[in-house]
């Protein structure tokens, strides 16, 4: 129930309760989950709360009603989770996802898709369910479940209201290591993390994004001839790629907030060289640096030529001015 997460993630909570209470509820949501393991248990939570007629957030009130029950059991007709089948999420799923909803309701006048991991759409996907965005139908709200905005198309984006949940204190703690706080934020599942932290080459490829930035900052263009093949070598695939750039991104994150005084949350072991990174560029530079990676990051899931993807990444880098 929704209540449970009142001290967790106290800002999204207030939020939604103050929109069901002042009849404010919006049709599109999207939740940013920041390397929060429980974000899909927290949509179920949101959807129960949309779905009581009496908006009750606890069991307390509602003393374990049926509805809830159901839900809970996965087979509440009216809630409908939608998760990549493989690497994405396919238009397929989605015009089956709408004939499901052309159907009236059999239980109160609300139904409630979530689409669980909304960065992994397709091109055909993202503009089945933008379509369905634009021309909201009375009755359903939409639930977008992904770890970083910035990871889906901004016609999506902004036609949904943003919420961003906190992220967890074990992320924060001082003790983890680079590879465990990686660990959390790129995986939500327990068993993916716990893989991912058992894989003898998971320290190899953490080490190797480091040099491979490290190597392009002093380096330049050099990177093309000498970095970029076996850097490929390791990231041998679509989904390993994106996990790539995904560390690219938040190292670069760390190397700002050491620009900005602020704390390496990440890579907090690799200092020294995050401060020499910082040394060589300005905040915009970074900046500029930053929004560069994120875009190429997006291009990945389109089939994108990874050689081609990574000299861009190089010529791009060395475009940017001060």
């Amino acid at each position: 129930m929704l209540d449970e997460y009142q001290i967790e993630q106290p800002i999204i909570y207030q939020i939604i309760k103050n929109a069901a209470h002042k009849d404010t509820v919006t049709h599109a949501y999207l939740i940013e989950l920041n390397g929060y393991s429980k974000g899909l248990d927290f949509a179920y939570a949101f959807a129960k709360f949309l779905l009581c007629p009496h908006h009750y957030s606890n069991f307390l009130n509602c003393n374990g009603c049926h509805q809830c029950e159901t839900i809970d059991d996965g087979n509440f007709l009216e809630i409908k989770v939608i998760s990549p089948e493989g690497q994405w999420i396919k238009k397929e799923q989605l015009e089956e996802l709408q004939q499901e909803f052309n159907r009236k309701a059999l239980v109160g006048n609300q139904k409630i898709y979530i689409l669980d991991g909304a960065d992994k759409l397709n091109t055909s996907s993202a503009n089945s369910i933008l379509k369905f965005l634009e021309e909201p139908v009375p009755g359903i709200i939409a639930i977008l479940l992904v770890d970083n905005a910035y990871r889906v198309m901004n016609t999506i984006v902004s036609r949904c209201q943003i919420l961003s949940l906190k992220k967890e204190n074990h992320l924060h703690e001082k003790d983890l290591d680079t590879k465990t706080r990686l660990a959390y934020y790129s995986f939500h599942e327990q068993d993916e993390i716990e893989k991912f932290l058992k894989d003898d080459d998971t320290d190899a490829k953490i080490e190797m994004v480091v040099d491979y930035i490290t190597f392009l900052e002093k380096n330049g263009y050099q990177a093309i001839i000498y970095k970029n093949k076996p850097f490929l070598e390791k990231f041998n695939d679509k989904n390993l790629l994106f996990l790539a750039f995904e560390w690219f991104i938040l190292y670069y994150k760390d190397v700002l907030n050491c620009s900005l005084n602020k704390k390496i949350e990440f890579f907090q072991e690799q200092k020294e060289k995050i401060e020499e990174v910082a040394h060589r560029n300005t905040i915009l530079k970074l900046s500029k640096k930053l929004e560069i990676l994120l875009d190429l990051s997006e291009t990945i899931k389109f089939n994108s030529n990874a050689t081609m993807l990574m000299d861009k990444l190089v010529i791009d880098f060395m475009e940017v001015k001060k």
